[in-house]
């Protein structure tokens, strides 16, 4: 199919005109009618053998070849193929938009009965663009142009290739939306400020610093800050104009204001320019679903990443799903553990359904081994694909795609990742997942409509974290690096590895939106690696407490603000009040280790002369107030842990970090004080289960609940689950192996015997009489 120049005007014009993420009336119920209304358990193909962003040519000569291909995949169960298309090949002309491929795959959908989602390429952009627009090369903080080898493509913040690239997601719109066979799209694949493509002669590159992003970097500031004088204050410069006003490039001494001012707008560039494609596809196919998808979510990210790291909680507020990418063993040493894979899947549960949104896609699901030029993935089995599968769906999934149907056929990954082999044998694995895909497809509305529980627990994710010292990282004068470098991630991972055995439902929530009324359902509320954080957060976290919160931090709290600025104590912001402590003495404790000594009482199963180990600071406390004490001491008998009342609440404040610790080195003595904190805080868990350990989580839809219980073991487990219902009676079925589940209705719900082999996986749907 070829569209010519005035019919992408036509389009482009419509989808500038649209103002909102979704038109009114009809449109929007048509739309959410669709969101609603269908699973997507599919495969990624786009047509013959070529890897994603590439397209195979001819392809209209191809079809009955492709046909073959669809029909295996939806014999094996699947119900979608994620196609994709890239700028380069779907417009080789300005305005002359060639969609052969598309047309073909729309074509051999519909002919069999399976839906289609587009997955969009920009950065894989036509060379007609860079001869028009000589000037919208990225450019790198050294000031060096990067001239594209098809990828990166060209920067979105000059205005004729924002125009272009707008005027072709419209054009792919008007095309997909007359296909009943077309569902939605993943309109940008791992979001960065460039992507896939690494400038090697360049040391420490960093983008983009090209004329355009600067003019776009300067309209946000005087968004910010009002005038110049008041930006030169906050940076402390003296500025005489705004196109003086550059970005952050180097470290100084002085102050980085400036440095967290250019990574906020990079955060919210991206999520602007995601709103626009959002919105031009949607001026044109309301009606279809729209998505994106991390590369692997905040947990694992760094805002210093030099691509320009994107921020998964403004993300998601652009489009109706926004997933990740799930690649538990990407490469060669990685085969990322049980716990891991969780933390990563509650991350996305987390940002995905944050104020009452619709979930989210796994839109890359790692079909087979991964290979990363010579470096070879440990083996993916079948067993490896049911765990990982059925992990996103018990966490609220609402769709998900392997990554591919056939492994990649080039590049630096050729030869991975593919659910079959390259010559078309079909393997266990794709008959594997095939089955699990006719398994949601029979229950499509449960799988759509089942929600995860409101949790009691919650852990804050702080970004700002990353930004103490600014540029200046504290590895760069040498000293323990192995126990600072990645003391951000392993302080979220380790909380949530901690209590991943006790099955506790478990939020992170962002700290750029915390509200007292996000807080209030928490019990108990986890803030590791606290160095700093927005004022008015601060002021969130003491009405939380002082209405009857439970709050346990660690060290130096609140030490900056969200400019960079120390407070005069610590913790600071006012929160040494709340948590009943200052700050005596600090020291980076000796190899970047030391060990909190248990000398109180308060936690019910953590003895007197408990050990924890901890990481990196040693930070003596002074209790203040009538009810602070000292319930923890370092080895020297500094006090190391502070418990307060304050308000209706309670507060822990931990000298050090446990958190990162128990991530790098658990211990049963820092599990148990782990677990001690869900009885000090009230926290109920829904579901326990007695014998052999197994991770259960669950789902709920109306009055039903949908149970998912692994056996994580290499040995067989028996064990009893109890489920925390309503008093009544109930029925369960097992709906994978499609058998009755026995159930006895106790005072507190329902409990069941249950048998799992190692690695297998169980889904009881649990309904009342």
């Amino acid at each position: 199919m070829t569209l010519r120049r005035p019919f992408a005007a036509a389009v482009l014009a419509a989808a500038l005109a649209v103002a909102g993420p979704v038109p009114t009336g009809r449109d929007r119920a048509e739309a959410q009618d669709h969101r609603q209304s269908f699973f997507p358990a599919g495969v990624w193909y786009g047509g013959g053998k070529a890897r994603a962003p590439m397209l195979e040519r001819d392809a209209r000569a191809k079809k009955e070849i492709w046909r073959k291909d669809i029909r295996q995949i939806k014999a094996l169960g699947f119900n979608t193929v994620r196609a994709w298309i890239d700028w380069a090949s779907g417009e080789p002309v300005e305005g002359d938009y060639r969609l052969d491929t598309l047309d073909v795959l729309l074509e051999l959908a519909e002919e069999e009965q399976l839906k289609l989602v587009l997955q969009v390429y920009m950065d894989s952009a036509p060379q007609w663009v860079g001869a028009k627009y000589p000037d919208s090369l990225f450019v790198s903080s050294n000031g060096q142009a990067i001239e594209p080898e098809t990828s990166p493509g060209y920067c979105r913040d000059h205005p004729g290739v924002r125009q272009a690239d707008t005027a072709f997601y419209a054009a792919l719109a008007e095309r997909a939306r007359r296909s009943p066979a077309f569902h939605g799209w993943d309109l940008w694949s791992e979001p960065h400020v460039i992507n896939w493509a690494n400038p090697t002669w360049i040391p420490n590159p960093e983008f983009c610093f090209c004329p355009h992003t600067l003019r776009r970097f300067r309209s946000w500031l005087e968004k910010k800050y009002g005038s110049l004088d008041a930006l030169n204050a906050a940076w402390y410069r003296r500025f005489q104009s705004w196109d003086q006003v550059e970005p952050s490039r180097m470290s100084t001494i002085l102050s980085y204001t400036d440095y967290i001012d250019w990574k906020a707008f990079i955060v919210d560039k991206l999520g602007e320019d995601l709103r626009d494609r959002y919105e031009a596809v949607k001026a044109v196919a309301p009606a279809s679903v729209v998505t994106s998808h991390a590369a692997g979510v905040g947990l694992f990210a760094s805002p210093h990443h030099w691509e320009g790291q994107s921020d998964d909680w403004t993300m998601a507020r652009q489009v109706d799903l926004y997933g990740t990418s799930f690649y538990p063993k990407h490469s060669a040493f990685v085969d990322r553990d049980v716990p891991w894979r969780a933390a990563l899947l509650d991350f996305t549960r987390s940002f995905a359904y944050d104020q009452d949104r619709n979930g989210f896609w796994v839109g890359e699901l790692q079909g087979g081994f991964g290979t990363i030029s010579v470096n070879v993935s440990p083996t993916v089995t079948p067993g490896d694909l049911k765990v990982w599968t059925w992990t996103a769906l018990s966490r609220g999934a609402k769709g998900y795609f392997y990554y591919a149907w056939y492994p990649m056929s080039s590049g630096y990954e050729s030869g991975g990742f593919g659910l079959n082999h390259l010559d078309g044998t079909i393997t266990e694995r794709a008959k594997l997942a095939g089955s699990i895909a006719r398994v949601v497809d029979r229950h499509q509305a449960l799988f759509l409509d089942a929600r995860p529980p409101r949790a009691e627990v919650a852990v804050v994710y702080n970004p700002l974290a990353h930004f103490v010292g600014g540029r200046q990282r504290a590895a760069a004068y040498g000293g323990p690096q192995g126990e600072v470098v990645g003391i951000e991630r392993d302080s979220l991972l380790g909380v949530h590895r901690a209590l991943f055995a006790k099955n506790v439902p478990l939020d992170y929530v962002h700290i750029n939106h915390l509200t007292p009324e996000k807080l209030r359902q928490y019990k108990l509320v986890v803030f590791p690696y606290p160095l700093m954080l927005p004022e008015a957060s601060a002021r969130v976290l003491a009405d939380y407490v002082r209405e009857g919160g439970n709050l346990v931090a660690e060290a130096r709290l609140a030490w900056n603000n969200e400019r960079g600025f120390a407070s005069e104590r610590i913790p600071g912001l006012g929160l040494w009040e709340v948590m009943g402590a200052r700050e005596a003495a600090i020291e980076t404790a000796p190899g970047g280790r030391t060990t909190l000594k248990w000398t109180g009482t308060g936690l019910e199963g953590v003895a007197s002369g408990s050990e924890l180990p901890a990481r990196w600071y040693k930070e003596t406390l002074e209790p203040i107030g009538p009810g602070a004490r000292v319930v923890a001491e370092f080895d020297d008998g500094a006090a190391a842990a502070v418990m307060n009342t304050h308000g209706k609440g309670k507060t822990l404040l931990v000298g050090s970090y446990v958190s990162a610790a128990y991530q790098t080195r658990p211990t049963p003595e820092a599990e148990r004080f782990f677990a001690a904190l869900l009885p000090w805080a009230g926290v109920t868990l829904p579901i326990e289960v007695s014998g052999a350990p197994l991770e259960a989580r669950h789902l709920v839809s109306g009055d039903e609940v949908l149970l998912f219980l692994f056996n994580h073991a290499k040995e067989p487990a028996a064990s009893s689950v109890l489920v925390r219902l309503p008093a009544r009676p109930y029925t369960a079925t097992d709906i994978v192996h499609d058998r009755p589940v026995t159930v006895e209705g106790v005072e507190t719900g329902v409990r069941m015997q249950v048998q799992l082999d190692p690695g297998d996986v169980q889904v009881i749907r649990i309904r009342g009489r």
